[in-house]
């Protein structure tokens, strides 16, 4: 590893709020200071965030038309209408299509649920899906996780008597479709206190709305819950306010008692026995759903959802399984293409940012070849292919550069893009392409921080091995669940040596299995480095290092802590950026 260590001493107003707080609930002065680093900073946040309850979820009616589409829904069921549930192809809009089609079929019969196949037709509402609504009887459409933008499509509804409620939490234009109603807290008239819900959110507030205006208890929603964790896990919004309430409610949803279908998930993935995390849901639940989408059509996802029969879910969940098999192995050799392409370009290793274009790449998988690009550069990527006569990809963005915002730079070259800060879809003219690459990284070297284009590691607190105590471990797991805006608090200890019994392990000897010792107490800690093999020569010099890390329960000591080590330096050689 080669990671920039940044850490920042606190400021004088952090240490104020912090001491308050540690006088008041009796905290640890580190968890004090996280807490208030995270936006926590009095006795009531404190207490809502360490236990988040159901009862602080926001009035859904708070949300601009939410009435209007609670109205336009009871009438549907009133006159009996056809209604369809209509989503996008990945995690958040095959959940939000299974959650609110489950809700509905409890009290009505008259629905059907639609995911447009991104081969044939592409992202978000089509022309194609409205003719589909039409063709069987369809009244009204609740779309999710996309819309905002489908003016001309909702117009087209119209024309055939087709009423829209749309859903969605991407940056909108100006215009808004004319649609019955538009839920989306990024209205520039929006009046929700959050507004970085996932598009399941947004679907779980309309049947919170719905289900309050009809008098069905609040507990009819909550087996609904594990979709919402999978979105919000998946789709990579803040864990903080109204998210952090649904994925921890979520996630006890999901180990306690999943729906059908995510069982047979969880069996497949062979989590079965194992107390899930976020980590969990975007390493192993998250891939699979989406890879129905990327490889045939993300129905089969919705339908593996919402099945109640636990052997047909089994058959669809291992179908799903082998789709995802086939997407790893096409995103390995586009990835592995990609990256030669990008080496083999000498005046591209100056660049800001990566756009590439190959037409013959498969267009399920560029998203997760962005993605993989910008790992390895750290570099905002647009990776694009061709569908039709159309250059069509995905752009992914490193942490704090907005990806929305460069490509809307472009946006006369374009003929179509939607998303948010960290992830964006769009379409052009192939012969744009070049002009697009130059002036999208014309944006990004003008706008991109130094910070932001390197590996580093942000440290949250420095300690002493004395430091980690039970009690501190206990606090900083009351954290959970982690992700964007609550990461996993990492510290860093200084001047630690080898007790003389690390070692090399792995089926590869790619790991070191550490126990270690620091300069001011008598304190031995377990540790892991993984894939930092190449370290183990200069532990066993009995000289001092630094280290950085995390805190984790060792799986095979109960209650045992270990030290999951993200990088190791020569003590005096470390790299701090302050």
């Amino acid at each position: 590893m080669n990671y920039i260590w940044n850490y920042t001493e606190p400021s004088e107003d952090t240490l104020f709020k912090s001491e308050m707080l540690c006088k008041d609930m009796n905290l640890n002065p580190i968890v004090a200071r996280l807490l208030v680093e995270r936006g926590v900073d009095s006795i009531e946040k404190a207490r809502k965030f360490f236990r988040p309850q159901l009862t602080d979820l926001h009035d859904p009616f708070l949300f601009q038309d939410m009435a209007k589409a609670v109205d336009r829904l009871n009438l549907a069921l009133g006159r009996k209408e056809r209604i369809l549930v209509y989503g996008d192809y990945d995690v958040d809009g095959c959940t939000a299509v299974a959650l609110v089609y489950r809700f509905l079929q409890q009290y009505y019969s008259n629905i059907d649920y639609y995911v447009p196949d991104r081969n044939d037709e592409g992202y978000g509402v089509t022309f194609h899906g409205v003719d589909y609504a039409y063709r069987t009887g369809v009244k009204l459409v609740i779309v999710l996780d996309c819309g905002i933008k489908a003016v001309r499509e909702v117009d087209y509804a119209n024309e055939k008597g087709i009423d829209f409620i749309i859903c969605d939490h991407h940056v909108p234009d100006s215009e808004l479709p004319k649609a019955v109603a538009v839920l989306n807290a990024k209205r520039e008239d929006n009046t929700y206190p959050y507004q970085h819900l996932c598009g399941c959110g947004v679907g779980f507030k309309l049947m919170q709305a719905f289900a309050y205006n009809n008098g069905i208890e609040f507990s009819q929603l909550i087996p609904l819950l594990d979709l919402c964790a999978i979105s919000i896990a998946s789709d990579i919004v803040p864990i903080m306010g109204e998210n952090r309430i649904l994925a921890y409610h979520g996630l006890r949803q999901l180990n306690s008692n999943p729906s059908t279908g995510v069982k047979a998930l969880i069996d497949i993935c062979g989590l079965t026995e194992k107390d899930l995390t976020l980590n969990d849901i975007i390493f192993k639940l998250g891939p699979r759903i989406n890879a129905s989408g990327r490889m045939q059509n993300g129905k089969e996802s919705v339908s593996l959802l919402i099945e109640k029969d636990t052997d047909k879910a089994r058959t669809i969940a291992w179908q799903i399984n082998e789709y995802n098999e086939q997407r790893k192995d096409l995103d390995k050799s586009i990835t592995e293409e990609a990256n030669r392409i990008v080496e083999s370009l000498v005046h591209e290793h100056d660049r800001k940012s990566i756009v590439l274009y190959n037409e013959e790449w498969h267009k399920g998988v560029i998203g997760i070849v962005a993605s993989r690009l910008t790992e390895i550069y750290f570099r905002p990527s647009v990776v694009l292919t061709r569908t039709d006569d159309m250059a069509t990809g995905s752009a992914r963005s490193v942490a704090g550069f907005d990806v929305y915002s460069a490509i809307e730079s472009c946006r006369d070259l374009l003929e179509n893009f939607g998303g948010h800060t960290y992830a964006a879809g769009l379409s052009m003219k192939v012969e744009n392409v070049p002009e697009f690459k130059r002036r999208f990284e014309e944006y990004v070297e003008a706008h991109i921080l130094p910070e932001q284009t390197s590996e580093a590691i942000k440290i949250d607190a420095k300690l002493d091995f004395k430091d980690i105590t039970h009690r501190f471990f206990s606090d900083i797991r009351k954290f959970n669940p982690f992700g964007p805006d609550n990461p996993k608090p990492i510290f860093c200890t200084e001047h630690v040596y080898d007790y003389g019994t690390s070692k090399v392990v792995g089926r590869e000897q790619e790991h070191i299995k550490l126990e270690l010792v620091d300069n001011k107490s008598k304190y031995v800690m377990n540790g892991i480095a993984f894939g930092q093999s190449s370290q183990a020569r200069y532990i066993k010099t009995k000289q001092s290092f630094d280290i950085v890390y995390s805190l984790q329960e060792n799986t095979h000591k109960r209650g045992e802590i270990q030290l999951q080590i993200e990088d190791i330096k020569p003590s005096g050689n470390t790299s701090h950026s302050d």
